[in-house]
């Protein structure tokens, strides 16, 4: 299947681009593409923790993603 991704903030820089389409199995979990991710593109390692939004709603790791999907890489925020 192929998924849209989009990076946002310092994911973008540290994959350096701020989208991509990748191929990920059948019945892929979000949980199973954070870890497709991390593989690909390890300097994601470094970040604690990000969100995941699939076609603009943020997503649980449990939820499969379907062909076609756009998937958000959104890392913490702060700010004052």
């Amino acid at each position: 299947m192929k998924i849209q991704t989009l990076f946002f903030g310092i994911t973008s820089d540290l994959v350096a681009t701020n989208n991509l389409e990748l191929s990920v199995s059948e019945n892929s979990s979000v949980n199973d593409f954070k870890i497709l991710l991390k593989e690909k593109y390890p300097q994601l390692k470094n970040i604690n923790s990000y969100a995941i939004a699939v076609n603009e709603t943020y997503a649980e790791d449990n939820l499969v993603l379907k062909n076609n999907d756009v998937v958000a890489v959104i890392p913490p925020v702060s700010g004052g």
